[in-house]
């Protein structure tokens, strides 16, 4: 797929303790994939969650309590993990909703800045965009698109799976991928390639300060970012291109100063920690 030459390409999936981002933990990652020169990556670990895996989530993905009991915890394992991912495309089924904002809370509950990839291509967004018949979990559109999906719900054959539905997607369907990485990536996340950068291209540095170090911007009534890979975009659209960032950027991990915290918080609408 020529929109990935040259750029580290890694499939990332993970195994949990139940399906909340802000509560469960992770207890299986995988990154599969290849670095920009074309040579192989693969990452697969477990991680211990310092908690009981409960039952129905065994019987999902197979992982108990005593295979991990001599794991390393997330902490131990982060490093690594964020090397791998920083500035990486990361290619994943519902990733941009589960996998990512459950990987940044982990991230964030040891108090370190979660890596940002250079973009996202979620198959799960990708094929509702293209309408292909449900269901659209990814176990269904493997068999639909003929991709041999043994060893379901391990983190390792999820990640290698989602890739090839990428790469069958671009065959099947490749006028929608003849745009580039960050078009394709935008049309993922809102069905539409229109840029959402605002117009204001350098003026963005001229604008007024939310915060003391210039992450935000005030645009008239609006606010602006003025940092990192959604520069330009006003920080309503993160509401549903990226809450997980968002929720980095209002943390302390984020915007280091608490008025300018709150500020941010009351014009999302997303209220006051306090």
């Amino acid at each position: 797929m020529e929109l990935l030459n040259g750029e580290r390409v890694l499939a990332f999936d993970l195994e949990t303790t139940g399906i909340s981002t802000s509560r469960d933990r992770i207890v299986q990652l995988a990154l599969i994939g290849s670095d920009a020169d074309g040579s192989e990556l693969s990452y697969d670990r477990l991680v211990n969650p310092r908690r009981p895996i409960p039952y129905e989530s065994q019987r999902i993905h197979g992982i108990s309590d005593s295979d991990v009991r001599g794991e390393p915890d997330f902490s131990a394992i982060a490093d690594e993990v964020a090397a791998l991912i920083q500035g990486s495309v990361l290619v994943g089924h519902n990733v941009r909703k589960f996998d990512m904002p459950m990987l940044r809370n982990e991230f964030l509950r040891i108090g370190a800045l979660p890596p940002e990839p250079k973009a996202i291509l979620d198959t799960l967004e990708m094929v509702r965009r293209l309408k292909l018949p449900r269901p659209h979990r990814l176990g269904s559109q493997c068999a639909r698109h003929g991709i041999s999906l043994e060893n379901a719900h391990t983190a390792a054959a999820d990640a290698a799976a989602s890739l090839l539905l990428l790469w069958k997607l671009g065959l099947d369907h490749p006028t929608h991928f003849r745009k580039s990485l960050l078009e394709v990536e935008q049309w993922c996340a809102t069905g539409s390639t229109a840029s959402p950068q605002s117009d204001l291209g350098r003026q963005l540095d001229d604008l007024e300060l939310v915060d003391p170090n210039g992450m935000i911007r005030r645009d008239g009534e609006h606010m602006v970012l003025a940092v990192g890979r959604h520069r330009g975009r006003h920080l309503k659209e993160l509401l549903e291109l990226d809450i997980g960032y968002l929720h980095w950027l209002i943390s302390p991990n984020g915007i280091e100063d608490q008025s300018a915290s709150e500020e941010i918080k009351t014009y999302l609408g997303l209220g006051s920690s306090s």
